[in-house]
């Protein structure tokens, strides 16, 4: 008897339940130190907060401007990453790294 067995492809949106989760998946992101992950990040967590288009409606950048700001080519200006940011609950915040002693 030959087993079928079924797989369902791994959609990061469906894990970012909570703010909590999303906001260690964009650290997460921001450490491996290249922008495309941090976009491709950025689109997952918009999936998992309901859209481009609810994303849209509360920024009042266009559908089309967002998923080219949010491609792997993108290049967003800050205020719009901010913006994006904002409309998913997160703001972004400055830190000292690990490797910066704090006498500097």
């Amino acid at each position: 008897m030959v087993s079928k067995m079924t797989t369902t492809p791994y959609n990061p949106s469906d894990y970012l339940k909570t703010v909590d989760d999303r906001i260690e998946y964009l650290n997460a992101a921001t450490e491996d130190g290249n922008e495309g992950v941090l976009l491709m990040a950025l689109r997952n967590v918009v999936k998992s907060t309901g859209g481009m288009t609810q994303l849209s409606r509360q920024t009042g950048l266009s559908r089309e401007s967002l998923y080219r700001t949010l491609s792997n080519d993108g290049s967003p200006k800050l205020s719009s990453f901010i913006s994006i940011l904002r409309t998913v609950g997160m703001e972004m915040n400055v830190r000292p790294s690990e490797s910066v002693s704090s006498s500097v």
